[in-house]
């Protein structure tokens, strides 16, 4: 077993309050949330490594926000609209037949 290694981590008081109403409601060490939070954020990295951009994408970006900043954008609702009811839109029940 490998030796443990401490260290020091300054949170804002915001984050460092929600944390320990997080600690306390899962009845948890500190050290244990902790551990388990840099573990999946590790996780994260490995399963999502970040892939610098190439040269036609940076391009696109900048084009994206140079038309951005004139004004030249659709809102997400009106795509939205001009693509018409989703699959994770719920229907309407429609009314019981009347059977007789």
């Amino acid at each position: 077993m490998q030796a443990a290694q401490s260290i020091r981590v300054t949170l804002s008081s915001e984050i460092a309050e929600e944390f320990e109403r997080v600690r306390k409601a899962e009845r948890r060490s500190a050290s244990e949330l902790v551990r388990e939070a840099v573990r999946s954020y590790l996780s994260f990295l490995r399963h999502f490594p970040e892939i610098p951009p190439s040269r036609a994408e940076l391009k696109a970006i900048q084009q994206g926000r140079r038309a951005y900043a004139r004004g030249e954008y659709v809102r997400l609702e009106k795509v939205l609209h001009a693509l018409g009811p989703g699959r994770n839109q719920t229907r309407r029940e429609k009314p019981p037949k009347n059977s007789r």
